[in-house]
């Protein structure tokens, strides 16, 4: 019983240093491109909302002379 349990819970993975490594390094340089589309990302928001704030600064709003009874 012990056993099975043992072999249920065991890493189904058996790693060698050397492969660990190449998966830590692989892991890294994912890291790395995944930080670096991130940034990209990030600067296409602020552009975006950089654009965006320059359209809607440019909208005039219409001016309403809505007058009373009471004004005329």
């Amino acid at each position: 019983m012990i056993q099975t349990i043992k072999k249920i819970f065991e890493p189904t993975i058996k790693w060698d240093d050397d492969s660990l490594i190449d998966y830590i390094l692989e892991l890294e340089d994912r890291i790395e491109v995944l930080e670096e589309e991130n940034l990209n990302f990030r600067s296409s928001i602020y552009e975006m909302e950089s654009r965006l704030e320059t359209k809607i600064n440019n909208i005039h709003p219409v001016t309403y002379n809505i007058q009373g009874a009471d004004n005329v």
